[in-house]
């Protein structure tokens, strides 16, 4: 039997969230590259505008007007959203490495992570100065100092900004707007003169408008070391501060270095004018990043919004094997600076005009920049995906042997002790029946919930895990069962690395092996596993629980309905981060804990949500649940989405179940009541335990990483039907 379906041929990467991509990004998803797919590789699920930093420290901006929610927009977009941090680029095997996680490979890659201020040319600056870029570790600093200057409003805080370009004027300025009523010294500390590059009309201005918000500006003071609390200077002086943020010229990631790409002086990436790698015709660059020899320009993102339709352009040209186009920068731009409250300054070659009719101008432009990300994605007209093609079915829908040979040695390589020398050889494996102790099996599979290969292995993996732990056993084999989407085989035998990568990382923790599994082709990726563990003592059951136990919920609840949500790019990128995070956490350290006390059932809270496995719990045992409704945790943002009537597919099957068997429950069920129908992926414990017990099990679980644990109610006896009551 044959079907048609689409076949991706290529696999387009581009790495980080600047502007040049996130534009790009839009104009690709409106014209596709062929048979390319699009993955985004970013270090967070948001990216700043950087035009609305300095408002956003001055408190004229929400932070979500200010950054794009990049998990959101790609969803939006129908491109792969991957967060991890690069650290290094084999270009020759056209792969990248990832922090704590499997190399991705690629076709085409396109870089745009940005620059940072310099720190490594002055001493100590790295240890002991905030850098305000990467804009997350400059923000979580950034509240940190917030709450200690609220801490301490009878003692003045010493605040420094090392830099002196328009940055870290508008930087500090914002601070001085933001502190206007608090006990706060600002000093901005400049190697050389004040806006250095700009007219002496705007400099001066600048300069006023400092002096002005009470801002001290040591001129002529390049900072030779940076010490806990203290800079120093030429000549042996010395300044003490509570804070330095650095935000000097923009540097490059040391990483860069051992790539063998062509780098300029500072370390950016030399490019063509198309936007290309020197030397390697499958590598773009643009952005901060990117240093264009025949065109040397400013880091200003001015210059990234402007080359985002040459990029997009040469990237789906570079797909297609078509003529790619140059890019020729601007020589002069509109420069516009925030003085903080609301006034602005602008300077574009001999015209220069300033006021606060200005701020409301860069306000507009700003504002209706960010809008647009939003206000033009529902009416664009995507183009159809990839071409149809036909494939197999039956045993022709399998794999090649040498493909998934590749990708077995490449794994084994990686996780050694976690493949059986059996996965790569014989047809079958052959396991040990332990003596004493019995075996105990359970089989799981999952359709595709996240685009991340790597976190759809390690997920699915713990889902499956799950029904071992819950019985108080250990994992010891696994068997895979992989359907991977139509596509070339190159990019087969990629996701099919990264989703056995993501498994064998969480079996390599367990201690456990992959002894073999299944492999085929089919219109969606599917990924299963039958898991083979044992318990050492007796296994606890989901029955056995008596009156008086007290239930204890190790994770919080609302994985499907965020799911659900994201599926239709209707989340917030860090509500899915939260989930993924609680997703990513193993029951085998609470079924482990819950060794030490007197635990009477447990079982895992997954597909039928918390009430359909509760019932379970109690079904045929003459018990009923008090359940108190406001002790349930649930994840960021699902109370939110729930209001809106975002919902799991599954709930309405998980509520005819308990209303058919439990009459008195459904009576008194709301819409507050669904996120205890909604269908949890790789969901917490919930465990029937000695009410005297039930404090101290918590307190250790929350010792443990399991921070939202929590007592959720009691049983009690009844005569008759098992029923569950539910109460605020």
């Amino acid at each position: 039997m044959m079907s048609t379906r689409p076949a991706y041929d290529q696999e387009l990467v581009l790495l980080g969230g600047g502007h040049a991509h996130a534009l790009a990004l839009r104009m690709l998803a409106m014209k596709p590259p062929g048979k390319a797919r699009i993955t985004l590789v970013s270090m967070g699920e948001e990216t700043p505008y950087s035009g609305m930093l300095p408002g956003l420290i001055a408190g004229h901006y929400e932070k979500s007007q200010a950054f794009l929610d990049l998990r959101r927009y790609c969803a939006r977009l129908g491109v792969r959203f991957i967060r991890a941090e690069a650290l290094g680029l084999d270009v020759a095997k056209q792969c990248l490495f990832l922090r704590d996680r499997a190399p991705l490979d690629f076709d085409l890659l396109s870089i745009d992570i940005g620059s940072q201020p310099g720190t490594s040319s002055v001493p100590g600056a790295t240890e002991h100065a905030v850098t305000v870029k990467p804009i997350a570790s400059f923000q979580e600093r950034w509240e940190q100092v917030l709450t200690r200057v609220g801490a301490q409003a009878n003692e003045a805080l010493k605040l420094a900004v090392v830099g002196g370009g328009a940055g870290s004027v508008e930087l500090i300025l914002a601070m001085a707007h933001h502190f206007r009523e608090a006990s706060v010294s600002l000093s901005l500390v400049c190697g050389s003169e004040l806006l250095a590059g700009y007219s002496r009309a705007t400099r001066r201005a600048a300069y006023r408008y400092c002096q002005r918000a009470g801002i001290e500006v040591l001129e002529q003071q390049p900072v030779t070391a940076v010490t806990g609390g203290q800079l120093r200077f030429d000549g042996e002086g010395a300044r003490n501060f509570d804070e330095v943020f650095w935000c000097t010229q923009a540097a490059a990631p040391a990483w860069l270095k051992d790539t063998g790409l062509a780098l300029d002086d500072s370390g950016f990436i030399r490019v063509r004018d198309t936007l290309q790698s020197i030397g390697y015709g499958n590598i773009f660059a643009a952005g901060d990043i990117a240093s264009q020899d025949s065109n040397p320009s400013p880091k200003a993102g001015v210059y990234a919004v402007r080359q985002a339709p040459t990029l997009a352009s040469n990237l789906r040209a570079a797909c297609l094997s078509e003529t790619l186009r140059p890019f020729r920068p601007q020589k002069r731009f509109l420069s516009l600076l925030s003085m903080g409250d609301q006034y602005a300054l602008a300077e574009r070659g001999p015209f220069r005009v300033r006021g606060r009719w200005v701020w409301r101008w860069k306000n507009h432009i700003d504002r209706k920049f960010m809008e647009s990300f939003d206000q033009l994605l529902p009416a664009m007209p995507i183009e159809p995906g990839p071409a149809m093609e036909m494939h197999c079915g039956g045993c022709g829908a399998k794999l090649p042997g040498v493909a998934l040979r590749r990708v077995l040695q490449r794994i084994s390589s990686s996780y050694p002790a976690a493949v059986q020398a059996e996965a790569l050889a014989d047809d079958a494996v052959e396991l040990e029946v332990p003596n004493p102790g019995k075996l105990f099996q359970t089989v799981d599979v999952l359709r595709q919930f996240i685009d991340d290969p790597w976190l759809t292995g390690r997920i699915t993996a713990l889902h499956a895990f799950s029904d071992i732990h819950a019985m108080g056993g250990k994992v010891e084999s696994m068997l895979a069962q992989v359907a991977l989407p139509y596509a070339s085989q190159h990019l087969q035998e990629s996701d099919l690395y990264q989703l056995l990568a993501g498994a064998c990382h969480e079996l390599a923790i367990e201690g456990a092996h992959l002894s073999g599994g299944h492999t085929l082709e089919a219109p969606e990726l599917m990924l299963g596993f039958t898991v083979n563990g044992r318990c050492e003592r007796k296994p606890l059951r989901k029955q056995g629980a008596v009156a008086g136990d007290a239930l204890v919920l190790t994770k919080a609840l609302g994985s499907g309905i965020l799911l659900a949500a994201h599926q239709q790019a209707l989340c917030r990128g860090e509500w899915i981060n939260e989930a993924i995070n609680n997703m990513l956490l193993s029951n085998r350290k609470a079924a482990d804990l819950a060794k030490d006390f007197r635990v009477h059932a447990m079982t895992d809270v997954t597909g039928f949500g918390l009430l359909g496995h509760l019932l379970e719990m109690i079904e045929g045992q003459n018990l009923r649940v008090n359940l108190q409704s406001r002790q349930v945790p649930l994840l960021p943002g699902v109370e939110e989405l729930n209001q809106q009537g975002i919902k799991s597919t599954l709930l309405p099957g998980n509520l005819e179940l308990v209303s058919k068997t439990l009459p008195k429950s459904s009576q008194e069920f709301s819409r507050d009541h669904y996120p205890f129908l909604d269908p949890q992926t790789s969901g917490g414990l919930l465990i029937a335990v000695h009410p005297d017990d039930a404090a101290q099990l918590i307190s250790r679980l929350h010792q443990d990483a399991y921070a939202h644990a929590a007592e959720i109610g009691r049983l009690l006896d009844i005569s008759g039907d098992a029923e569950i009551t539910i109460s605020d």
